[in-house]
Order: C-alpha cells, then structure tokens, then sequence
C-alpha cells in the first residue's frame, strides 16, 4: 500500500471532530443515519433539495432534536458548484441523494440520467478535489441486476422460490443487467463509485440494497412500499398490487441499514472498490401478499387489495446473499420482519396527525 494510500485511509479514520456529509440527509435512510451520527457527537451538513414528500418534516424533526448539531445545504446534487461546497472539509460522504422510482425515470429518463448519473459524478468530482479525500459510501439498488428472468421460480403458498434449494441468495457475482432508465441510471453511478477507487484512489463502497423500511418513511406507491402499505391501511384505503403480489423481497429494517454504514465507514480501507448486495437476506424475506396479512394481523383487519398489471423490470424473486458484506465487518441484520413492520405501524401511529402525513405524501389522490 503506497504512502499516500495510508495518508487517505488515516485522514478518513480520524476527523471526529470534522462534519459528515450525507446528500438526501432529509430523505428516511438519511434522516436516521444522521440522527445516529448526531447522537454520537459527530456534527452532520445535509445536502437535499427537499422536494420528496415528507422531508421536510424530517428536516423540522433532526433540527429539534440536534439543534445546531444539524446543518443543510439546500441544493441539488446537480449542482455542481453546490455540491463542491457541501464536500469542502468534510470527514465522510453517504451519498443518497436520488431519483428513486422506476416508473419516474420511464417518465422522464433525461431527468433520471441526470440527477443519479450526473449528480453522483459531481459528488466523486467534489471529493476527488480534496486534499485529504474522504471516504464516500453510495446508495445503488438491486434493480442493478435487471430482471432475473432466467432464474427458474416455483410457486408455493402465495409466493415465489428458487427451484434450487440451496439457493441462499444473489451474490455480488451475479452479472450485472440494467433494466429500465432507472436501472441504467443507478447502475451507471454504481460503476463510477467502484471506478473511482480503482482509478483515482479513493476510498468508495458501493451498497446495492433490497427493500429498506422503518421510521421517517413516507413511502408512495412507486418507492417506500412498506410504509405505503401501512399508510393504506391506516388511511382504510385499498393497496393497488402489480403482478400477482406473489413476489417476494428480503426487507431490511432500517436501523441495521445504519449500521451497516457505520461499519462499512469503519472498515473502509479493507474494502474500498467493493459492491455489497445489502438486505434483510434469507431470514428476513416477506411477499407482497404476506406483507398484507401482517398488516391485518396488527391492524385488525386486513387491507382491501387490487390488481393491476406487471411492471417494466419487477423482479419476482429477489433476496440478498449478504455474506461478502458480513465477513468484511462482522454484520448480520437483527431485527425480524414481524418486529420492524410492528415499530413502523406504531411509529406511524404516533407520529402525529394521520391527515397530515396522508396529505404528505399525496395519499388522498387516489
């Protein structure tokens, strides 16, 4: 390892008493790490434009909490000169900020190109021009993986399988195949993040994450479908499924995401360059109509469902082979699905008002 490369690993370790960056801070999976940062002493700049539903009241909630501790830069990842002033002098970069849904970059792919390809290009730019470059995590997707189509399926008991019963996961080795605008765009980023460390030296990971839920989401029926299920059904309105609702993800509650991050920040000189498929794996898989039942077993009554159509690159079967990422830090994921979905109902419960956070993030338009 080259003088250098010790110099950029050290300067990443240190600077506790430097602030970390995370782009999308006011989204839920920036929301929650940054409150976890904050309470560990660390200061927190967020970079987000606010324009996704309820991240404002994220914003509200990490300022009460954290005070000053707490900082935002009010811009977009597209802006260039905006983000080299977020990056200036920071410690860490969790970079999340994104065009999130699938159906959306169908609708306008230029705008998706641009804010996940583009913006995530003036992000490793901005750290690049450092003198000491932190250390950057990003945020891609398992839609990296296209649609699996050549994995033969069983169905049994409302719910896709592996024919293959050893099957225990898609690895990191499973080729790579972009399948719509979304997909091409995030998986375009992904590749310049891994790149980026190969090329230039830096200290970059990649998480390629499964469905990721817990407090501070607000999901919508393109992205977040856990806790759009759970405001559905707290709202008394019926929960549109695409496909047959027989697929099935592996869900990761969002406290084990974070530290997840935490560990991969910790450990990022031993795997610097590398892609980890991130979720709940194995133990932690539900399927679309599963998640239903749970939610009517706590809610008392079960949600009305409809049917509609499958959509371009659904993945009927997709559960994460998190090993790789496990022998690199010693995680495993430790909240069970029946647990986490129960603290997202409550918090939702309690989080205030239902109207509001229903007209948040536009429940009442359909």
């Amino acid at each position: 390892m080259s003088q250098e490369t010790v110099k950029k690993l050290g300067a990443g370790r240190r600077g506790g008493d430097k602030v970390v960056l995370i782009t999308g801070g006011s989204g839920f999976i920036g929301t929650n790490l940054a409150d976890r940062i904050a309470s560990s002493g660390r200061r927190v700049r967020l970079l987000d434009n606010l324009s996704r539903p309820g991240v404002e009241q994220n914003l509200r909630w990490l300022r009460e909490v954290h005070g000053d501790r707490v900082s935002i830069e009010i811009a977009d990842v597209r802006d260039a000169a905006a983000v080299r002033r977020a990056v200036a002098g920071v410690s860490a970069v969790f970079h999340f900020a994104a065009q999130t849904a699938v159906t959306t970059s169908l609708d306008d792919p230029a705008n998706d190109f641009d804010v996940n390809a583009r913006g995530t290009l003036n992000v490793l730019e901005a750290v690049r021009a450092q003198d000491s470059p932190p250390p950057l995590l990003f945020t891609s997707t398992n839609k990296v993986y296209g649609g699996m189509e050549d994995v033969p399926l069983r169905l049994r008991d409302l719910r896709y399988a592996p024919c293959d019963p050893a099957h225990t996961g898609f690895g990191e080795d499973r080729p790579l195949d972009f399948h719509s605008p979304y997909g091409c765009s995030k998986g375009a980023a992904d590749q310049y993040v891994l790149d980026y460390a190969r090329s230039y030296g830096l200290n970059t990971a990649v998480f390629r994450m499964s469905c990721i839920y817990g407090p501070h989401q607000f999901g919508t029926e393109d992205q977040g479908w856990v806790a759009h299920f759970l405001l559905r059904a707290l709202d008394d309105r019926a929960i549109t499924l695409y496909g047959d609702g027989c697929q099935v993800r592996d869900v990761l509650y969002v406290d084990d995401l974070v530290r997840a991050f935490l560990l991969a920040e910790e450990h990022i000189g031993e795997i610097r360059g590398q892609a980890f498929n991130i979720g709940g794996g194995p133990a932690n898989t539900t399927s679309l109509l599963g998640l239903i039942d749970l939610i009517g077993a706590l809610h008392g009554r079960r949600p009305k469902v409809f049917f509609e159509g499958w959509r371009t690159g659904d993945q009927r079967y997709y559960v994460s082979d998190t090993a790789r990422f496990q022998a690199a830090t010693g995680w495993t994921p430790r909240v069970g699905v029946r647990e986490g979905v129960s603290n997202l109902y409550n918090w939702l419960l309690e989080s205030g008002d239902l109207g509001v956070v229903a007209a948040t993030v536009g429940l009442h338009a359909s």
